[in-house]
């Protein structure tokens, strides 16, 4: 069996899908923009430790830290019923969720759901967090199939740590400081920034350098179709691994 011979479900997004990726990006930086310009952008760890938190290991904790701090920046926003970003829900997921927070919006009486992953990398350790695990092959094959219009936005978040006499207890305060953000839509990342890794499960959707990421606009189906072949084009997977999965979850009709 060849992949031509294969009768696929074809997902068929929204016309405005484009323009609305781009609306919720825009939010999410426009927000994250107002937290840093107000100096709401450090989570603060008060210690016991009068010689400062040991730095080389502190960023094994920064990421969970950076997710929470995200998943309260935008929960505040929501609670705030006097605020321009057309934010009407959050939703924080579980650890092992597809996403980490979930985000609505209201757009010309319509609501928009973006699926956020956030990745937190160190801004002053080199390559720190460069080529990130996404999510599996198979869990966002299959999400594009189910819903044409799942919108899967990497949230990559650089922060740096320091440490900071506290005047008033005069110990040592370790300040994660976040420094830079972008947001990205996985669907329009272009061929050569999305890498394959075969070693997890049915393999895991990797950013090569999330520092630096350029756009390619597609389809839905375009996004499955390069997902099959990066799955395809690994040495460890054969078309029956393929054929396997593709009738497990349902993205064909034979």
């Amino acid at each position: 069996m060849k992949y031509e011979d294969l009768i696929f479900k074809i997902p068929q997004e929204s016309p405005t899908y484009q323009e609305d990726s781009a609306f919720i990006i825009r939010q999410i930086v426009a927000i994250l923009d107002a937290r840093k310009t107000a100096g709401d952008n450090k989570i603060i760890l008060n210690t016991n430790l009068r010689m400062g938190l040991p730095l080389e290991n502190i960023n094994k904790i920064a990421g969970p830290m950076i997710e929470a701090w995200a998943g309260e920046v935008f929960a505040g926003i929501r609670d705030n019923s006097d605020h321009e970003y057309q934010l009407i829900n959050v939703e924080t997921q579980e650890r092992l969720g597809m996403a980490d927070i979930i985000l609505q919006f209201r757009k010309s009486g319509r609501v928009l759901t973006g699926n956020i992953d956030v990745k937190a990398t160190a801004k002053d350790i080199p390559n720190s967090g460069k080529g990130p695990n996404i999510t599996s092959f198979s869990r966002i094959r299959t999400a594009y199939v189910v819903d044409p219009d799942y919108m899967f936005i990497i949230l990559s978040i650089k922060h740096k740590v320091y440490s900071q006499r506290n005047k008033e207890t005069g110990l040592m305060d370790g300040i994660m400081e976040v420094a830079d953000y972008n947001a990205y839509d996985l669907k329009f990342i272009s061929d050569e920034d999305i890498h394959y890794n075969p070693a997890l499960g049915t393999g895991q959707i990797q950013i090569k350098d999330i520092h630096y990421v350029t756009y390619q606009y597609r389809t839905t189906w375009e996004m499955c179709q390069l997902l099959d072949q990066k799955y395809l084009h690994s040495s460890r997977r054969s078309m029956d691994d393929f054929y396997r999965e593709a009738r497990k979850n349902q993205w064909i009709k034979n």
